[in-house]
């Protein structure tokens, strides 16, 4: 039976490190415009309670702040793909993959923090550092 295992090489340590801070700013530089009232606007236009815009946005913004620094990573990437499959089915209704209200970049997003949750945050991180973190808080 094959064994999968990931390396323990340094440059594995940096491209988890990257694919974190990477996918954290994509998130801030996404979230930080959420607080403008517009995008409660945008909410009640297409159905969903205009007070979710709050939640939204900081979900964005500390999730990426907390994927960057590289604490609790898996439970942060869970609630961001789950952001992910919202904007993927409810915003953006799955309708095209390119072109015109495209989702490929939130699919992206999505895959992204999948890889996150399965492999963690990494060496190059504060969880690492910090030892004494239970291993599913990583």
């Amino acid at each position: 039976m094959a064994n999968a295992q990931f390396s323990t090489s340094r440059l594995n340590d940096i491209v988890f490190c990257g694919l974190r801070v990477t996918v954290g700013a994509i998130f801030i530089a996404h979230g930080i415009p959420k607080f403008n009232p517009g995008f409660g606007g945008f909410l009640g236009n297409i159905g969903m309670p205009p007070e979710a815009q709050i939640p939204i946005a900081l979900l964005e913004v500390v999730g990426g702040s907390v994927l960057i620094a590289g604490v609790l990573s898996r439970i942060s990437a869970a609630m961001l793909c789950m952001n992910m499959l919202g904007a993927i089915l409810v915003v953006k209704g799955a309708a095209s993959l390119t072109g015109d209200n495209a989702y490929e970049i939130d699919l992206i997003l999505l895959a992204s923090n999948l890889v996150i949750i399965v492999a963690g945050p990494g060496r190059l991180s504060i969880s690492h550092i910090v030892k004494r973190l239970p291993r599913f808080l990583h």
